[in-house]
């Protein structure tokens, strides 16, 4: 058994064998000689920059003053746009790595860029109306203010509705790494993908999943532990799980799901309807439904819709 600096380059070297095994496993011919994916350190950076950019004087630096805010603000547009560039041009050159060649995409870049900062003021009031939703559903807020800073729920949607908008515009990666990075904090699992109404809250939040392809309206609540989930995965000739097919629930607008319910597939759950603790669903329901365990046992028999 090979020691000290014999062992080190002896596993440095079949590491590198192992490096080179999954690149010919994946087609990947070229070497970019540098790196290649955007970097988690780096965009979780900037998404902490973001969320201060949102709302300085909440998320911003525990010694900014009122009168410095917008001065703040320009300031971390500026480092944001910068960092931002560098990510996306990185998760553009590995998207078009099949083109065998090497090619900068700093332009291109930079043009997703501002169009994402762009729409940072809609952003903010989209927003507001999540933390009033958040406020005005829960009888333990005090105030608008606890619930900005200290809501897992919160977190999580102002985290997804950043993500959404790079899903958006093509960069999946980086998306995910967002996604992730609330997923991590709060328990609560929102794919990029998800398109998520005005007004939306997640009261306590732990254990809620919203996969990719999930569509909710406006004024949706849902508590701890519930999944929109897919019931079936179809496969292509090969075997492998096609990818991007409607798998997940349509909620309508104003419909509440307690804790620990489990919908699943490409259901729909209509306007104004309520769905009880626990519950277990494959079928759509009508406008204004009541679900509960026992009618759900009651129907258990009927087709799937």
């Amino acid at each position: 058994m090979p020691s000290g600096k014999r062992l080190i380059d002896k596993i440095t070297y079949e590491l590198r064998l192992a490096r080179h095994d999954w690149r010919q496993r994946q087609g990947r011919e070229v070497d970019l000689g540098s790196r290649e994916l955007p970097s988690h350190q780096a965009v979780h950076q900037t998404v902490d920059a973001l969320c201060a950019i949102l709302f300085p004087m909440r998320l911003g630096p525990s010694d900014l003053t009122k009168e410095r805010e917008d001065q703040f603000v320009a300031y971390m547009l500026g480092n944001v746009e910068r960092e931002l560039i560098s990510q996306v041009a990185l998760e553009l050159q590995y998207l078009d790595r099949d083109q065998q060649q090497l090619v900068d995409l700093r332009d291109q870049a930079s043009g997703q860029v501002s169009k994402l900062l762009a729409q940072l003021p809609a952003l903010r009031r989209q927003l507001d109306d999540d933390v009033l939703a958040a406020y005005h559903g829960d009888p333990a807020a005090t105030c608008v203010d606890e619930v900005l800073i200290s809501y897992p729920g919160v977190q999580a949607i102002i985290h997804h509705r950043i993500a959404h908008g790079f899903y958006r515009a093509g960069l999946p990666m980086i998306a995910r790494i967002i996604a992730e990075k609330a997923h991590s904090a709060t328990g609560i699992d929102i794919h990029p993908g998800a398109t998520i109404g005005r007004s939306f809250f997640i009261d306590h939040g732990t254990g809620v999943v919203v996969g990719e392809t999930a569509i909710l309206g406006n004024r949706v609540r849902i508590y701890q532990n519930v999944t929109l989930g897919a019931v079936r995965f179809n496969e292509d000739e090969t075997g492998v799980l096609t990818k991007g097919e409607p798998r997940h629930p349509i909620v309508e607008d104003d419909v509440v799901i307690y804790a620990g319910a489990t919908i699943l597939g490409r259901i729909t759950i209509g306007r104004r309807s309520v769905i009880g603790g626990n519950v277990w669903l494959t079928r759509s329901v009508p406008t204004e439904s009541r679900v509960s365990q026992a009618s759900v046992q009651q129907n258990k028999d009927q087709p799937l819709t």
